[in-house]
């Protein structure tokens, strides 16, 4: 059994769907809300929060492999209850920030659930994707409501990953040998700036874009509201304020471990442009 965590998220969705289509099962999805999953047919949906250990400890009954999006509940709790319950190997998604920038806040904490992991006896794969290409949905608001979007740091290109990427490499890792005490740094084939992402869009959309670069005092108010001050530096420093070689570097992983080239951009919108009409 397999047990996908976040499993109506970005990556979780994605993974279930290619999960399914390379034959790989028993499969078991869990999230908060049943009612609403829409999961493949034959994936078992188990509700529940892993911040409640009854749910916990039921969600992980006959699994032994795990999919886990860190921080939704107490990764030292999550582990030692996979642990007990049988778990074999456990798929981390972390961030490229642990290497790119150690010393920041969010970057500290992967650290830690990383360590967790390595050092909870069980076979361990972590990923650490850069730039999700799906946090363009911040500025799907302002698009549908035809405001300019005002983004900082607007020429400044990273390489952004495609969810499915993400998910793709996952499911390598839980159901092919060879991936068991590795780590795979991810990212896009190549550089996109926020002022290309938004391009992309009205391209997609056939209509004007409007964009305007804000100063970084503007934006970190912004973020401070919905992330927090500390969180809101972090985000700032790796999209734009404070990027380095490492971060910037375009990696041909997603493609060496599934076969296939990783997902352009705007493949990304041509699968999402209904959130930003």
């Amino acid at each position: 059994m397999i047990l996908v965590t976040g499993a109506t998220g970005n990556i979780g969705r994605a993974l279930l769907e290619d999960l399914r289509a390379h034959g790989a099962g028993p499969l078991r999805g869990l999230t908060r809300d049943a009612a609403r999953a829409r999961f493949p047919e034959g994936v078992e949906v188990r509700e529940g929060d892993f911040a409640d250990p009854a749910a916990l400890a039921s969600a992980l009954d006959g699994v032994r492999s795990l999919f886990l999006v860190s921080r939704i509940g107490s990764d030292a709790e999550i582990l030692a209850a996979a642990r007990r319950a049988g778990v074999e190997h456990v798929v981390l998604v972390s961030s490229i920030t642990v290497q790119t920038h150690p010393h920041l806040g969010p970057a500290r904490e992967n650290t830690a659930v990383e360590r967790l992991l390595m050092d909870s006896g069980m076979a361990w794969t972590v990923l650490r994707p850069t730039q999700f290409a799906s946090n363009a949905l911040w500025w799907a608001p302002a698009i549908r409501e035809r405001r300019t979007v005002r983004v900082p740091y607007a020429d400044t290109g990273l390489p952004t990953v495609h969810p499915a990427d993400i998910a793709a490499v996952a499911r390598v890792a839980l159901t092919e040998p060879g991936h068991r005490g590795r780590t795979y740094a991810l990212t896009g084939p190549r550089r996109v700036t926020a002022r290309q992402q938004l391009e992309a869009v009205a391209a997609a959309l056939g209509r004007e874009v409007p964009v305007a670069e804000t100063g970084r005092a503007e934006a970190h108010r912004e973020l401070s509201a919905l992330l927090g001050a500390e969180a809101a530096d972090a985000v700032l420093d790796v999209t734009g304020g404070d990027v380095n070689d490492e971060l910037l570097e375009v990696r041909d992983t997603v493609e060496a471990v599934t076969g296939s080239p990783a997902r352009p951009f705007h493949r990304w919108v041509s699968e999402n442009i209904a959130a930003f009409r």
